[in-house]
């Protein structure tokens, strides 16, 4: 529907087990109402008529809007609430329904990751307000809500400023699995129990969409090694191990240590990694599943992920077409 955006804001995003055993900040729940409230009036300066946003326990969006005179609809969806990923992966499925024109996101690379297994058709805004970082931006909230307003208005081509991000897609016996937006991890077969990422030694493989050595994470470790952006048409697959360079690598917020890196290989669109169980998988920085012994997964990258809107391209798009100027307007309503 134009004129509609919806908002995906996770509570739980900035708090994980790296705050005890690496050194990541806390980004706080009030530090999120006050980005989405900016964000809300950039939505509302752009002529948004509604927004649909994701419940949750700390009710970051409703605290937002409160002390704000909003011009625009305000509506909850997927109002049953578990407190976990289901809840973004339900409201993103929900929101693409209605019909938005964009989603703006606020969480780290789990939060956009679960966000794009609910809506793959649907711009993301995608802010990073969570611990590994590496596919949303640094972005004010302003700017954000006022880009993603652009592409509602129908100021900005999403096909133009929006490109498809690369993922990576997971089977398991052939059967379609999972997804993962930066990186998806082959651990030694153990429990998922904490979610996150810290214990290099027990990691055999990596296959990143990215890696760039100012990242944090599995994309700063390929990014010492082989660099590769996203706009790159290929993938890298990393096996550890004895055999080739060690490097010294940032694997989680002031935690850095020497992993050693027995092949490299740049993976092509489609090109297949095979994985025999048992295994872990994790996926963005948090542990997923498990395989047996008997079962195997495969692993693939494509750039089959959702849109990503790039906000100075959206509002260098709009501008050009005169987008919140009302010399403009006057001159189109006259002519």
């Amino acid at each position: 529907m134009p004129g509609t955006v919806g908002i995906i804001a996770n509570p739980a995003s900035g708090k994980d087990i790296r705050r005890l055993v690496a050194h990541a900040s806390v980004f706080n729940n009030y530090e999120k109402v006050s980005i989405v409230r900016r964000a809300m009036v950039g939505l509302a300066a752009a002529g948004v008529e509604r927004v649909l946003y994701m419940p949750d326990t700390f009710h970051i969006c409703t605290k937002a809007a409160a002390e704000l005179d909003l011009p625009f609809v305000l509506e909850p969806v997927a109002d049953t609430l578990r407190a976990d990923a289901l809840d973004t992966v339900r409201a993103a499925t929900a929101i693409e329904a209605a019909g938005a024109a964009a989603i703006l996101s606020l969480g780290g690379d789990g939060t956009n990751r679960a966000i794009a297994k609910g809506a793959r058709n649907v711009p993301l805004v995608a802010l990073s307000t969570g611990t590994n970082n590496v596919f949303p931006t640094m972005i004010e909230g302003t700017v954000a809500g006022l880009a993603a307003g652009a592409i509602a208005a129908g100021a900005a081509d999403p096909a133009v400023v929006a490109p498809r991000c690369k993922w990576i897609e997971l089977a398991v016996d052939g059967i379609g699995r999972d997804v993962a937006l930066i990186d998806a991890v082959v651990m030694a077969d153990g429990f998922v129990a904490s979610r996150a990422i810290w214990r290099i030694d027990r990691v055999r493989e990596v296959v990143l969409t990215r890696a760039i050595p100012d990242a944090v994470g599995m994309a700063s470790l390929g990014g010492f090694v082989g660099p590769v952006s996203p706009e790159d048409d290929w993938g890298l697959h990393l096996t550890l191990g004895q055999g080739g360079p060690c490097v010294t690598a940032p694997i989680a917020p002031g935690l850095f240590r020497p992993v050693p890196i027995a092949a490299v290989r740049r993976l092509e669109f489609g090109a297949r990694v095979a994985v025999a169980g048992p295994a872990l998988f994790a996926l963005d920085g948090e542990r997923e599943f498990t395989i047996r012994d008997g079962e195997e997964a495969s692993l693939y990258v494509t750039r089959l992920g959702p849109p990503v809107v790039d906000a100075h391209r959206c509002l260098t798009a709009a501008q050009e077409v005169g987008f919140l100027r009302s010399d403009i307007t006057a001159a189109v309503q006259s002519g």
